[in-house]
């Protein structure tokens, strides 16, 4: 069962949604005009219910099969944010909103998941019913969290649920997934040093919190490098160094530090956030200032179910031919709320050579939608298969 012949009629009509969705980035739960878009098309393909509001701006749609005797309903996500990039592929159909740009091919998955939802409402060649959900503020916002907290799985009955993200330097239309743990837990931290400011000439009447910061940033690698088997997966980064002075000769006050750390493991989780902390703290007291530690645990670590996985897999070589075992990420993905809530699975569709995702060049390959869309409808109806 390869590539649907009707994705290939509609490839220009999908590209051109995707497009016109890539010249009108909103960020986080600011996804107002795309989920108007999302939700009049929906409702043109003729799905059961299109409900909206799920999730601040989530938008999610109903198809039922022929039958649904089964009484298996099944999950299939996409989401529509973008991020605060400028964008810089000098494309035609590039960005119109200045600082923001679908860099992460959010544009692409919505418009291959409204693809699918056509051919499902048009076809409806299943015993069951599928559940298209379109979700805003994936990019840091915990959309996927909100859209859960709103009661998405329990309103709609969803028993399991799939997502797909697209992946640069794969080949076009390919793809790969991998059980149990895929993408990273994602943390934040915030650390306020507080020392003594003074003159520059006269640092033996200060406390230095430049000097508490440099050492706390070097501590922190000993996390990785003497605390975590050298075999787990653990990384902390501090990403931002801001001082209360910006003068030359002045030894500030303040210095904020701001960074991630990200694991695979729960463990590993309360290990760098517990280390983070006492290294903080500890740091702080030998050179006589303070710390201030503001921890926040954001996503958790995405878990492919081990069943799922294998039903995505199938549905990939049936549409590909093939599915690689996908590498493990560091990268941190809210669907993992979703994957909390109900078993399911993620996997990823080749974007080809194109720039990495979150970088200005990036832009969506258009050449994988037909493989996305028969991907999401080969899952749907292999899970469900028609009587």
């Amino acid at each position: 069962m390869p590539i649907r012949n009707r994705f290939a009629d509609w490839q220009d009509e999908i590209t051109d949604w995707r497009r016109d969705i890539h010249r009108h980035p909103e960020l986080l739960f600011d996804t107002h005009r795309t989920a108007a878009f999302v939700a009049e098309r929906l409702q043109s393909f003729g799905c059961d219910e299109v409900v909206t509001g799920i999730g601040r701006t989530g938008v999610v749609g109903v198809i039922r099969g022929r039958s649904t005797a089964s009484g298996r309903v099944v999950g299939l996500r996409a989401d529509m944010d973008a991020l605060p990039i400028t964008e810089a592929t000098g494309a035609a159909h590039a960005s119109e909103v200045p600082g923001a740009m679908h860099a992460c091919g959010h544009d692409g998955h919505t418009a291959m998941l409204l693809g699918a939802a056509r051919y499902l409402a048009e076809t409806r060649n299943f015993d069951g019913t599928v559940v298209v959900i379109f979700q805003p503020a994936e990019e840091g916002g915990g959309g996927g969290r909100e859209m859960c907290n709103d009661g998405l799985m329990e309103r709609f009955g969803i028993q399991e649920v799939y997502g797909m993200h697209n992946w640069p330097g794969q080949p076009a239309g390919s793809f790969a997934i991998r059980p149990g743990p895929f993408f990273a837990s994602a943390d934040h931290f915030e650390i306020v040093l507080t020392g003594r400011g003074g003159h520059a000439a006269k640092p033996h009447e200060t406390v230095d919190a430049v000097v508490m910061a440099s050492h706390m940033v070097v501590a922190f690698q000993s996390i990785v490098a003497r605390n975590v088997d050298p075999v787990a997966q653990l990384v902390v980064s501090v990403t931002s160094v801001e001082t209360s002075s910006k003068a030359f000769n002045v030894i500030p006050q303040e210095v904020t530090l701001r960074g991630t750390a990200r694991s695979l493991t729960p463990e590993l989780r309360d290990l760098a956030e517990r280390r983070i902390t006492e290294i903080a703290e500890g740091n702080a007291q030998m050179f006589g200032g303070r710390a201030e530690v503001r921890y926040h645990r954001n996503y958790p670590v995405m878990v492919n179910h081990d069943a799922e996985t294998a039903f995505a897999a199938d549905a990939a070589r049936a549409v590909a031919g093939s599915c690689e075992e996908a590498p493990l990420i560091m990268g941190g993905e809210d669907f993992a709320f979703m994957l909390e809530e109900r078993p399911g699975a993620y996997i990823l569709v080749g974007n080809g050579k194109t720039a990495p995702v979150h970088h200005p060049e990036y832009d969506f390959n258009d050449a994988a939608i037909p493989a996305g869309c028969s991907w999401w409808v080969t899952l749907a109806e292999q899970r469900m298969p028609a009587g």
